[in-house]
């Protein structure tokens, strides 16, 4: 089980506030239960008494418990794809390479757990695409701009749409198709012989 930590008291007709620590710690005991039981088996209630706080606080803050897990997912994640300007395409494409290849495997498996659930809960699937999805393909996007910008990329490449389709959808199919995880190694192949000729067919 998780490690419980302390509660924290509810002010009548107040707005209960989680320091950053304390939310850090709350999203951890969340995402633990999510690997441990399950999207579907998860509960607001389990997760209150977990972190030893009350379900009306997990409510005020989080709304619903879509809301909770996904903010939980993404303040836990162990490699953001935002950030990444090396100065070239195939620079950023590489340090992408190595962020997403160093968390294979169990985040994947997570991640696709989630997918699932997503397709029967439209409530979930609509959090992930806003509080996940969203942010990590306007950073794709970004990448493919700043590669415009420097003229590496032409503007009018038909590829560049599907960049995060490119990325994203590796790493979840390999496993399924192939039995292994997209690994850093396996992801630098995929770069130089997927994405940049696709970006850059005459290139």
């Amino acid at each position: 089980m998780p490690e419980t930590v302390p509660p924290v008291a509810d002010k009548p007709g107040r707005k209960s506030r989680l320091s950053p620590d304390r939310e850090q710690e709350l999203y951890t005991c969340v995402v633990d239960q999510l690997r441990e039981v399950g999207y579907e088996a998860l509960s607001m209630e389990a997760v209150a008494a977990a972190t030893r706080s009350s379900k009306a606080t997990l409510y005020r803050r989080w709304k619903s418990k879509p809301q909770l897990v996904v903010t939980a997912l993404r303040h836990t994640r162990r490699v953001q794809l935002s950030g990444i300007d090396t100065g070239t395409l195939r620079g950023d494409l590489h340090e992408l390479a190595d962020r997403m290849g160093s968390v294979s495997g169990e985040d994947t498996e997570l991640m696709q757990a989630m997918m699932h659930a997503a397709r029967r809960n439209e409530e979930l699937a609509a959090a992930l695409r806003e509080v996940m999805a969203g942010p990590e393909m306007a950073a794709l996007r970004g990448l493919a701009e700043r590669a415009v910008a420097r003229e590496e990329l032409a503007n009018a490449s038909p590829a560049a749409e599907f960049l995060p389709h490119l990325v994203i959808g590796v790493v979840l199919a390999r496993f399924p198709l192939e039995g292994c995880d997209a690994d850093a190694e396996y992801l630098h192949r995929y770069v130089d012989a997927v994405i940049l000729p696709a970006l850059s067919p005459q290139g």
